[in-house]
């Protein structure tokens, strides 16, 4: 390497380097005075690199005596240099051979060399010499170990006059309390004595300023620590106050049975308490959801409360709420029962949106189409109402203003989920139907004729087994008094045989056999499931022997004419 003008030996770099030229350790006098070198010569041929700083020279010496050459202070015999750190140099007068083990003095051939001459013109070259200087390096036979550093243990050790908490001192133990009450405070000595052992970078806060700034700091942690607990404190007691509140104490409500301002309210289907107090007290109705969740649980008939439009007085308290809800004169809500025909759906539309009468109907005649009918709904002959069958029994809320269409629309999107919920496409395939719409046309009939679910299946298997190719019993004549009744628009039970037997009309049973064009009623999901799953019993015949609930079934036509008589004898007839 020869950065800095560095020949190959192991001269040092730079003139400033402590160890430039072995100065202070060839045995050369290091009082900056100037020795003659005896046969100095100059160089012939100084080599280019050897002079990078002005006064810097590179002189070879030939001794007299033996003809041995120096570089620099150094022994040069002719052969190269080896570039070895210091082998052969002098240590204070004695002879290192490039070794520390053994500590001995090696005998320096033919005596001790001539000192060099001092370079830049003089001046001491010595840098150990200064008084801020570091000693010079001592060969190891006259080293002396240094002052032993005081040990962890010494460092951490506390002292035993003094237990301050280190959370509230100062930083180092060395309170302004503590020195005020020690008479030796103020001696420096003793001052010095106390903090002897230690550690070095720890001081006390009278000695640096950093004692201040930690005993503010500790002072700023106790304040921050205190208005923790205090908001803990604090966080704790409000939660503390909430939980009794809901579990002992009264939640706010209001008194009376409001003010004469009315709102109207939709509850959701499946809305439960909690909810149903979240949406009247958005309206204003109630003060707060748990003084009605409260008032809904201690009533009676609190979980009576459906789904629905409700007017209601704003400003109520929970009870009267409650009890109001559960009038049915506060409900702005159209129930349809099992069973209703469109026609009855209709007029009731009319009647809560306050609309002519025929209004509904005339609407549901002109958009059958876009109400949302599932496509096997649609493009049957001699169908009277599309809609028929598809304005599904349930609870709906019916708001003022609403307009006629959108009533409807609810109505038919929730018969569509129900019928793909119990699968009518793929039941009626089994039942050997041609389609859902058949199987929702026998689902229609079974509704209106039975009163209870036995009755629903028995009659299901009474259509199924007329409508059989091998019935001889009817010839595929289902003869069903609720279709003529359908057809005339009428509830009538006594119908004549002259009157029925003559109507040639495609929903009247009697004189045209399979189904009906299309359902007669709007069936609810019992009579669905009978439709679906009826007996296999081999019923034929039915007769309401009572005339209005008692229905008794018969497999053959003489069992029939047995229930006929029976049915004629309730009517006091011959």
């Amino acid at each position: 390497m020869t950065g800095y003008g560095r020949g190959p030996g192991s001269e040092p770099w730079h003139p400033e380097d402590p160890l430039y030229g072995d100065q202070g350790w060839g045995g050369q006098p290091t009082d900056g005075a100037q020795h003659p070198q005896p046969h100095q010569q100059p160089q012939a041929h100084p080599e280019p690199h050897a002079q990078p700083y002005g006064n810097q020279q590179y002189q070879y010496q030939e001794h007299a005596a033996y003809g041995a050459q120096q570089y620099d202070g150094r022994q040069y015999d002719g052969q190269p240099y080896t570039g070895q750190p210091y082998g052969g140099q002098q240590f204070n007068g004695q002879q290192y051979d490039g070794g520390w083990e053994t500590g001995q003095q090696a005998a320096m051939p033919y005596g001790a060399p001539p000192a060099p001459a001092a370079p830049y013109g003089g001046a001491d070259p010595d840098p150990y010499r200064t008084p801020e200087a570091y000693p010079p390096p001592q060969p190891p036979g006259q080293r002396r170990p240094a002052d032993p550093e005081p040990s962890y243990e010494e460092e951490r050790e506390p002292e035993p006059e003094e237990e301050n908490h280190p959370f509230f001192s100062n930083g180092d133990g060395d309170g302004d309390d503590a020195d005020r009450d020690d008479p030796e405070a103020d001696d420096p000595a003793s001052t010095r004595s106390k903090r002897r052992g230690r550690s070095r970078n720890t001081k006390g806060a009278k000695d640096s300023p950093k004692g201040k700034k930690r005993k503010s700091r500790n002072g700023v942690a106790c304040l921050v620590v205190a208005l923790v607990l205090a908001g803990g404190a604090g966080g704790v007691a409000y939660f503390g106050y909430q939980f009794w509140q809901s579990q002992f104490g009264a939640a706010p409500d209001f008194e009376g049975t409001g003010t004469s301002e009315t709102v109207q309210v939709t509850i959701p289907q499946g809305a439960g308490g909690y909810e149903i107090g979240s949406i009247l007290v958005k309206n204003g109705v109630v003060k707060s959801q748990g003084a009605f969740v409260s008032a809904q649980s201690k009533h009676p008939k609190g979980k009576n409360i459906q789904a629905g439009v409700y007017t209601l007085k704003k400003g109520m308290s929970a009870t009267s709420a409650v009890e109001l809800m559960l009038n049915p004169q506060s409900q702005s809500t159209l129930i349809i029962p099992e069973g209703r025909r469109n026609a009855w759906v209709y007029e009731q539309i009319d009647k809560k949106l306050q609309l002519k009468a025929g209004t509904t109907e005339a609407v549901a005649a002109a958009e059958a189409k876009n109400l949302g009918l599932p496509a096997w709904a649609t493009g049957h002959r001699d169908v009277k109402d599309p809609l028929e069958g598809f304005l599904f029994p349930a609870s709906y809320p019916v708001a003022k203003g609403a307009k006629p269409e959108d009533v409807l629309k609810k109505m038919v999107a929730r018969a569509k989920a129900e019928y793909i919920k119990a699968d009518l496409e793929g039941k009626a395939k089994t039942l050997g139907l041609k389609s859902p719409w058949e199987l929702l046309t026998v689902a229609s009939l079974v509704q209106v004729e039975g009163k209870t679910d036995d009755d629903f299946r028995r009659m299901s298997e009474v259509v199924y087994n007329r409508l059989k190719p091998t019935n001889t019993e009817t010839n595929q004549l289902l003869q069903f008094d609720s279709a003529f009744n359908y057809l005339q628009g009428e509830s009538n039970i006594d119908i004549s045989e002259t009157e029925i037997n003559s109507n040639q009309d495609p929903y009247n049973t009697y004189t045209q056999k399979g189904l009906t064009p299309g359902p007669i009623s709007n069936p609810g999901i019992e009579a669905l499931e009978a439709a679906m799953n009826p007996t296999k019993e081999g019923w034929m015949y039915f007769v309401a022997t009572d005339g209005m609930n008692k229905t008794e079934f018969a497999k053959t036509h003489d069992e029939f004419l047995k229930l006929k008589d029976k049915f004629n004898d309730s009517k006091g007839r011959d």
